[in-house]
């Protein structure tokens, strides 16, 4: 077994040489030999520009494929990778270019038109990510690099490039391979510093349990600056032999309906957020209608009605998809019951930046609904309770995948690493007696009650947000009570000829609703109506942070 990161991308690009694989969706698309050719081309730039092992090249853009051949590239060279999220404020983008001592920077053109080279001083040079040409640069090889690029190729090569040419370096275990800054919901940034043992045993782990295979397709929608979209929607379906289509646009449900229908994805990687629009807008509304409520109360139609539900809802994700995997954030508990009332092939996993991203997940068919798996190989899991299997405690993960610390941040790394290597992840959850993981929220987040009762806001939000006109919600303490941040649904409000003042009384109405089927201790008494989306998180999970 090929216990090398770098040696299992060199084995799969030999093995599927001819083969598709980086494509931008309507755009620019690379088989393998081609990615191994660019690959080699800016490593040998880096080389003539004296960009040695170690040092850090940062990468900030929409997903691409040239983000991708440009990552694999930085890796390849032996050089450390600093992914930043292209969402990010353009002074954070300058924070984290000075703060983690980057020598390049892979930038696109949607980003660099609010950034400022003369505030990233230590800046060796600034290459645009669409066609890899020089922005700015303070190293005269650098520039001349540019300009030989294909003559430095055409010597090393002679016009004879082969999967034979291929040969990556083979990293220790402990050798950094990036810095990852973490887009946290209750703090800012820290620099997430992850070994190689850490991106190996994810992809290991990937290629093991989760079933792709060469030829297979996938549809990158999430940023690959972030771990989770980074490790199961490139470098594993990379690793795999499969063809990954990135996105220009954001993946809203109307354009990711459209691009399944056409690329009609094998494996489907998403966050909740996603998945629960489209089956919450336009699948439960239609089950809830009273004919169809009596039909399924009937044993042999229920079974016939359900097969046709779960043949339409496949054929929204592209109709021939093996697994939709699920993370960054708990399915909503409606959604889920759903899914699993009508055998549809997903799963929910769990994981963090710090473990690169892997901690838990399951074989859709033996998965338990309402859990996030079991541990990853190579990893464990404990919480910290007098009663693992009943009472709530925080979430401790050990193994393999765990960061190696903060960069540049001690206090941080020993608050979050205990002398015995294990991760207090902050995640609150039980471990049932078959080793299934149930997340009941952030401990962060957790409020405490009138009497001391442990509320967990997220169970509450998960009863709201499938409420009528409700879009998303936060609940938050305020003068010792509870009240609900609540986004409407506007659109649905309008289409109901619902004025302001009638939605403002509906959403109400949700909260008495909602009171009679919670504790009196956690019960909402007040709402607070918003008029913009709340400010995201690459996963989308809401910065809590923000709005206590």
């Amino acid at each position: 077994m090929e216990e090398s990161f770098l040696g299992l991308l060199e084995y799969s690009i030999k093995t599927h040489w001819d083969l598709p694989s980086l494509t931008d969706y309507k755009g620019i698309s690379y088989a393998y030999r081609d990615v191994a050719r660019k690959v080699e081309k800016l490593r040998l730039w880096f080389e003539h520009a004296g960009i040695k092992k170690g040092d850090k090249i940062a990468l900030c853009s929409r997903n691409s494929a040239h983000w991708g051949i440009a990552f694999i590239a930085i890796l390849a060279h032996g050089a450390i990778a600093i992914p930043i999220l292209h969402e990010f404020k353009p002074d954070n983008i300058h924070h984290i270019i000075n703060h983690s001592e980057a020598r390049l920077l892979f930038v696109g053109d949607n980003n660099w038109a609010t950034l400022d080279h003369q505030h990233m001083p230590h800046l060796d040079g600034i290459i645009r990510m669409e066609d890899y040409s020089i922005r700015h640069s303070r190293l005269t090889l650098l520039n001349q690099g540019s300009k030989k690029i294909n003559e430095l190729f055409e010597e090393k090569f002679q016009d004879s490039f082969t999967p034979d040419c291929i040969n990556y370096p083979r990293e220790q275990q402990d050798d950094i391979a990036m810095i990852n800054y973490t887009s946290g919901t209750t703090s800012a940034s820290k620099g997430v510093v992850l070994p190689y043992r850490s991106m190996w045993s994810n992809l290991r782990f990937a290629l093991d349990k989760m079933g792709y295979h060469p030829g297979d397709k996938l549809v990158a929608i999430l940023t690959m600056a972030h771990m989770y979209g980074l490790a199961f929607e490139f470098i594993y379906p990379f690793a795999s032999g499969s063809q990954v289509y990135f996105l220009s646009k954001t993946p809203s449900p109307g354009v990711i309906s459209e691009v399944f229908s056409q690329i009609r994805p094998h494996l489907i990687v998403a966050v909740p957020l996603i998945i629960e629009k489209i089956i919450r807008k336009n699948v439960l509304p239609k089950l809830k209608r009273f004919h169809i409520q009596l039909l399924l109360k009937m044993p042999y139609i229920n079974r016939k009605i359900k097969a046709k539900i779960r043949q339409k809802v496949l054929n929204a994700f592209g109709g021939r998809f093996k697994l939709l995997a699920v993370g960054g954030a708990a399915l909503n508990h409606e959604v889920e019951g759903f899914l699993a009332s009508i055998r549809f092939p997903y799963t929910v996993g769990y994981g963090m930046t710090e473990c690169g991203p892997g901690i838990s997940f399951d074989d859709w068919i033996t998965f338990h609904p309402g859990s996030c798996g079991k541990a990853v190989d190579r990893m464990e899991i404990r919480i910290d309770s007098q009663n693992p299997k009943r009472i709530v405690g925080e979430i401790w993960v050990k193994g393999d995948n765990v960061m190696e610390g903060y960069y540049k941040n001690p206090e941080a790394t020993q608050t979050a690493l205990d002398g015995d290597g294990w991760l207090h992840t902050g995640d609150l959850g039980i471990l049932d007696e078959s080793g299934y993981l149930y997340i009941k929220g952030r401990s962060k987040n957790m409020i405490l009650g009138p009497s001391g009762q442990n509320i967990y806001p997220e169970e509450i939000e998960d009863k709201l947000n499938v409420m009528p006109y409700v879009n998303e919600s936060l609940v938050i303490e305020h003068n010792g009570k509870l009240s609900a941040l609540i986004y409407p649904d506007f659109e649905a409000a309008k289409n109901a000829g619902l004025t302001e003042e009638a939605l403002t009384k509906q959403l109400d109405q949700n909260r008495k609703q909602l009171n009679e089927i919670l504790p009196g201790y956690s019960q909402i008494s007040r709402i607070r109506i918003r008029q913009k989306e709340f400010e995201k998180t690459p996963k989308k999970s809401i910065k809590r942070y923000l709005y206590q």
